[in-house]
């Protein structure tokens, strides 16, 4: 697929890379400040979320181990099924620990939920999340999210790490796919 084929699927930009850089380094220096002190982990969604990860991890001014876990809600589709499967699980124990959700998005807010519970029930210290965007008309359960980059509308977005059917993830901006790609 050619660069041209690709913006004509995309509907509209919504989030500039430079507007991502400038705010993960925003709540870099806001969630230093919270874990001053202390031992925190990252944990990312995969795969929607090694974007975001790498560029808030770079921006932290102190080390913070990091762990991946895969789960899936959305298959090939452009709404959550609410089932969530996971698909690759953490390798570190999370009792006792600091731990930060780093997301790309918070949709219904089902799959955070669950992981929200799965990761209290493993004993850890706190959990709280970080998100870099979320849609707020979208939520079916109420996340309480410390960190948000961006509230966008509820549309189906790609770019910066967001897929859909694991295509467009490799664009730098967070653009509206134009329904004619998934109609």
């Amino acid at each position: 697929m050619r660069a041209a084929d690709i913006q004509d699927d995309l509907a509209q930009i919504l989030v500039t890379e430079e507007e991502i850089i400038a705010k993960l380094d925003e709540l870099a220096v806001q969630v230093a400040a919270d874990y001053e002190g202390k031992d925190l982990l990252l944990v990312g969604v995969l795969k929607g979320a090694v974007m975001v990860m790498a560029d808030f991890a770079r921006a932290l001014p102190f080390h913070a181990p990091m762990d991946w876990m895969a789960v899936s809600s959305y298959g090939a589709s452009t709404k959550s099924s609410g089932v969530v499967q996971i698909r690759k699980d953490l390798d570190s124990d999370l009792n006792g620990k600091h731990v930060l959700i780093v997301e790309d998005i918070i949709d219904s807010g089902l799959t955070l939920s669950w992981l929200l519970e799965n990761f209290g029930s493993r004993g850890a210290e706190s959990i709280e999340v970080l998100a870099l965007l979320r849609k707020p008309e979208a939520a079916k359960v109420k996340i309480d999210c410390k960190y948000v980059g961006f509230d966008i509308p509820t549309e189906f977005v790609v770019g910066y790490g967001l897929d859909y059917a694991e295509r467009y993830r490799n664009l730098r901006d967070v653009a509206v796919l134009a329904p004619h790609v998934y109609a």
